[in-house]
């Protein structure tokens, strides 16, 4: 049968284009429940590449069973494309949108060779079959209109009614239940009998954020996102913010603000540019190297999992990002945030106040493996009254050296990378250092240090395609050297295991343990468990 229809195709093209017709009218049905074929046309025939001599397909031969009829499409009418790689692939299969190419790319030649009358090139027997062809085909031809019809209409309805022709609603909502375990309340003191019974009831939080994405030229972004929520951190039952859940960011009780407006374009294909009015986040606009995790929301369940701390530098106020060919073998970013910018007071501001500037290098030499080296220069004036160097991870001394009154500023050192080995398997690692000085009080120019590290590893597809087993152990941020003053005594360790199980494409539950050994790095204090099970519904 394949090849009766080549040979009628060898003997007169026009055959190809009125068989394509009633081909497609049997296809009308799911091209009338799917509106997006015409952008999924579009991209096919970008894929394709036009040819003018079949002797140019480096995969077909005159000894081919259809060389006679290709050659007729492509030299004659010059309405067969092929692949870039000037390959016809003759054997493969034909997607539909290729399919639609075709058919389209052939009347297009058809109707041009009729309205400049090459006559050499169309013949009158030509035009005989294709009429012929067309009348019996009338009443399928008749039924492809309707339909057509019925979908440009369909299409200018939703044109009509959508929200908006320039911006596109998103949203994420978590439901989250969790438990504290333990024996005691963690403390930084030295007594072990001092301290206070652990006492947590079982919590049934929730966040919602709607996030509005308008681009006005099609290569820039205002993204303006709305936030509600009545997660309260779990850090005031245990005494540590090392117990912290990722997506507890603020608890609004309910209320919803504005808490991310910015705008992102860019320059050229290799510079974007990213302007933060609040809400800026060094995480939401540079690589931090831990895909699988990162998300506040479908990543990890603790604050300490996600990233590295270095990326919680200068958060939450206005911005600016430049990245310079971001996802390359060589990227560079660069940023300055100023988390108090719309103070007027005296040492607030965009340059009189509290702020980063921050810097990232990174490499990806192939594929599987890619690393990054940091670095942030911060300062947190005494006016903030609430000093937190590492986005409060870590212990109340790391975040704290001089008293959450004294100005402080420091410099920060981070390497993190990832390596992926296969497309199931993603192994993650980070490591910072960090020197504070005191800008302020008593103790102006005493210096102190503190390091952090942690490994990530990410089994993709486990159990089932789309679910992902996950685990991170390391050290939250860690007071050693503090001249003068209080240093952490001893280790902490984080220990995180976590099952994202994608039940849909839109719905995610995650349950999982986190377990702090030494809370505060201090080994007076008992070893605390947090169980949460977080269900994500993104749209």
């Amino acid at each position: 049968m394949t090849k009766l229809f080549w040979n009628a195709v060898k003997a007169s093209p026009a055959v190809l284009a009125a068989t394509f017709l009633a081909a497609n009218a049997a296809w009308a049905e799911e091209a009338n429940q799917n509106v997006t074929s015409v952008a999924q046309l579009t991209q096919a025939s970008k894929d394709m590449g036009q040819v003018t001599s079949v002797s140019q397909f480096s995969d077909v031969q005159p000894t081919d069973w259809a060389f006679q009829a290709l050659q007729s499409l492509v030299e004659r009418y010059g309405c067969i494309a092929g692949y870039p790689n000037l390959t016809y692939r003759g054997n493969r299969s034909l997607t539909r949108y290729e399919f639609a190419a075709g058919l389209n790319a052939c009347l297009d030649r058809v109707n041009e060779l009729i309205a400049t009358a090459t006559a050499d090139l169309v013949t009158k027997e030509d035009l005989a079959t294709l009429q012929r062809l067309q009348e019996e085909f009338s009443a399928e031809l008749a039924t492809l209109r309707g339909r057509v019809d019925a979908l440009e209409a369909r299409t200018a309805e939703l044109e009509a009614n959508q929200f908006s022709t320039t911006t596109k609603l998103s949203g994420e909502v978590i439901f989250a239940g969790s438990q504290v375990f333990g024996e005691d309340r963690a403390d930084t003191d030295n007594n072990p009998n001092n301290n206070p019974d652990l006492q947590s009831n079982t919590t049934f939080s929730n966040r919602v954020r709607l996030t509005l994405n308008t681009s006005f030229t099609g290569k820039d972004r205002l993204q303006t996102r709305l936030n509600a929520g009545n997660i309260v951190s779990n850090a005031g039952v245990t005494g540590t913010n090392m117990t912290r859940l990722g997506f507890d960011v603020s608890d609004t009780s309910n209320n919803i603000a504005v808490d991310k407006l910015n705008y992102s374009f860019s320059l050229s294909e290799a510079i974007s540019v990213k302007i933060d009015a609040v809400g800026a986040e060094l995480n939401e606009n540079v690589n931090v190297f831990n895909p699988d995790f990162a998300s506040s929301g479908r990543g990890a369940l603790s604050r300490y999992g996600r990233f590295s701390p270095i990326y919680r530098q200068g958060q939450g106020g206005a911005g600016l990002t430049v990245n310079f060919n971001s996802g390359g073998p060589l990227s560079l970013s660069a940023a300055y945030l100023a988390p108090r910018s719309n103070e007027p007071a005296d040492r607030n501001g965009v340059f009189d106040g509290s702020s980063t500037i921050f810097g990232q290098i990174g490499f990806k030499p192939n594929p599987a493996f890619n690393i990054g080296f940091a670095y942030a220069h911060s300062y947190v004036n005494n006016a903030a009254g609430n000093v937190s160097i590492f986005g409060n991870t870590g212990s109340t001394l790391a975040n704290r050296p001089f008293g959450g009154g004294i100005a402080t500023s420091s410099n920060n050192y981070g390497i993190q990378a990832t390596f992926q080995p296969s497309s199931k398997l993603t192994i993650g690692a980070w490591g910072g250092y960090t020197v504070a000085t005191a800008e302020s009080g008593a103790n102006r120019g005493r210096n102190a240090e503190a390091y952090y590290w942690a490994g990530s590893l990410a089994v993709k597809d486990f159990g089932r395609e789309g679910n992902v087993l996950g685990l991170i152990f390391g050290q939250s941020p860690r007071l050693t050297d503090n001249e003068g003053g209080a240093e952490d005594p001893d280790t902490s360790y984080h220990l995180e295991g976590l099952y994202k199980i994608q039940l849909t494409d839109n719905i995610q539950i995650t349950p999982g343990l986190m377990v702090i050994f030494n809370p505060e790095h201090n080994d007076n204090n008992d070893s605390i468990y947090v169980g949460t099970i977080r269900t994500t519904f993104s749209f």
